[in-house]
């Protein structure tokens, strides 16, 4: 093999880890989300109020550590709204959610304006830098993060008694009441950390993988992270396989550079292989039994 096709595998590697990042926390938010019987509709909001608060606080501070920290705190507070009012008030989840992605969209494009009079884009930022791992070379100290995110909620999960009580409250919530579980705590603790790794993958747009909010910049993600959650059967192992599969497919576009082809189409492509094998695989996807729906008995 080559040294010239060596760099090109490496660098499509390295790029395929980089783009799945914010998609490995958004997923996995959904899948804490959906195992609590709430449907994650509201993941993109989550994620851009998260990108907001990190360049803010990164701004003020010029500690991108502490941005980190705000943006952790911004996903948690919108997480913990869109369980007061899908949980406390019982207002239809997807509804709930795509209002809250709006109120997000509408408050962060304020806020851009107040704070560095431009509704396009902020300031650059301070990054948090790299870390070096053989083989790949530098990589975002995030990267580490989603992987042990990953492999510690399986150990949640399957093996402590929060992620049983979680698991029966998404399939079988009356069930569970009976048994002396509070079926809301369960639930808004779930959505604490789902509020935790959305708030951490905004974060990680806008002070490392930018370096700088810009309007919107979660693109969608959100949307793709649920088309994963399904794809990977709400499990942490099989979110992380289409995480990186999205990650790869983001990459190749990046890497694949054609005067034949428009740039629209290219950046197109990898969620639409996402969205193709989301519909091939949704017929044998079962979800959470009690996901989206209202619990009309009072704890």
């Amino acid at each position: 093999m080559s040294g010239e096709m060596v760099s090109v595998i490496s660098s499509l590697v390295t790029t395929a880890l980089r783009m799945s990042i914010p998609v490995i926390l958004a997923s996995l938010a959904g899948v804490f989300s959906a195992r609590a019987g709430i449907v994650a509709m509201g993941l993109e909001g989550m994620m851009l109020s998260g990108s907001f608060a990190a360049a803010y606080v990164t701004w003020l501070t010029g500690n991108p550590y502490l941005g980190i920290l705000g943006g952790i705190l911004a996903g948690v507070a919108m997480s913990v709204l869109h369980g007061i009012l899908v949980i406390k008030f019982r207002l239809d989840q997807v509804i709930g959610g795509i209002g809250l992605n709006l109120f997000a969209t509408g408050l962060t494009t304020v806020f851009l304006q107040m704070v560095w009079g431009n509704r396009g884009k902020s300031e650059m930022l301070n990054t948090i830098g790299y870390v070096q791992i053989p083989v790949l070379g530098k990589v975002s100290p995030l990267l580490l993060v989603a992987f042990t995110a990953v492999f510690s909620s399986v150990y949640v999960l399957y093996q402590t008694v929060f992620g049983l009580h979680l698991r029966m409250v998404g399939e079988n919530p009356a069930a569970a009441k009976t048994l002396g579980i509070y079926v809301n705590r369960v639930r808004f603790q779930s959505l604490i950390i789902v509020g935790v790794l959305s708030g951490l993958a905004g974060a990680y747009l806008s002070i490392d993988h930018l370096n700088m909010f810009v309007r919107d910049m979660v693109a969608g993600r959100g949307f793709i992270a649920l088309s994963i959650d399904i794809l990977g059967r709400y499990t942490p192992g099989g979110i992380l396989v289409g995480s990186l599969f999205f990650g790869i497919v983001d990459a190749l576009q990046l890497v694949i550079q054609s005067d034949k082809v428009p740039g629209q189409l290219l950046q197109m492509l990898p969620y639409l292989v996402t969205l193709l094998a989301v519909v091939l695989a949704v017929k044998d996807v079962r979800p959470p039994a009690s996901m989206g729906k209202i619990i009309e008995e009072r704890e």
